[in-house]
């Protein structure tokens, strides 16, 4: 039995921060089935990161979905999107119709297992506008999002983002707050995150 009522949609006003999750946006079932369709068909593919000089394996996998022409470049790796396909499609309609706002691009993410992470960073490219939407949907294991203000130290806020459940990032947002998906000792299985975002 579900945990939360399917229509309940939780908003949070942080300081300069417009946040809103719900947790169960897909049910279970068809949750599990989008994971395992997600996980065999979409084409991963393995990015290369500069640190200090120094090259590394990006610690997830990665793919990018979207219009025609629409480029995406973050952390100095340009992707090239593959062309919408139906599921991927369906997708996107559906998180469109909640947010009630257009998307030409998904960026997707497989977090194998709990080494796999993702850095504190804001999504402020120029390419996405001055206040993005980033609408981020989840499959598979339970992982930890982590927000921090960047001028208010002591004001943060941890989601536990579930398998089916969609959090929205909006408004002035990625101005002021860096999010992250850190590493994890638990044993975890593998999720995967589809970050629905405009490029202009």
């Amino acid at each position: 039995m579900s945990l939360f009522p399917f229509e309940e949609v939780f908003g949070y006003q942080l300081p300069n921060a417009d946040l809103l999750w719900k947790p169960n946006f897909i049910e279970e079932l068809e949750a599990n089935t989008l994971f395992q369709q997600l996980y065999e068909t979409t084409p991963w593919q393995s990015d290369k990161i500069t640190v200090y000089g120094k090259e590394y394996d990006q610690p997830r996998l990665t793919c990018l979905y979207g219009n025609e022409g629409k480029s995406y470049q973050y952390s100095n790796i340009w992707m090239h999107p593959h062309p919408w396909n139906p599921l991927m499609f369906y997708l996107k309609e559906k998180v469109e119709e909640f947010c009630q706002h257009s998307f030409t691009t998904v960026l997707c993410n497989l977090y194998r297992d709990g080494n796999d992470s993702n850095g504190w960073h804001a999504d402020n490219e120029k390419t996405l506008g001055v206040n993005p939407v980033i609408a981020s949907l989840s499959f598979g294991a339970t992982r930890s999002f982590h927000l921090k203000h960047n001028q208010l130290p002591d004001v943060k806020k941890t989601f536990e983002l579930n398998n089916g459940s969609l959090l929205v990032m909006k408004g002035e947002t990625q101005h002021f707050w860096k999010h992250a998906i850190p590493k994890t000792k638990k044993e975890v299985g593998p999720r995967i995150n589809l970050t629905f975002r405009t490029l202009v």
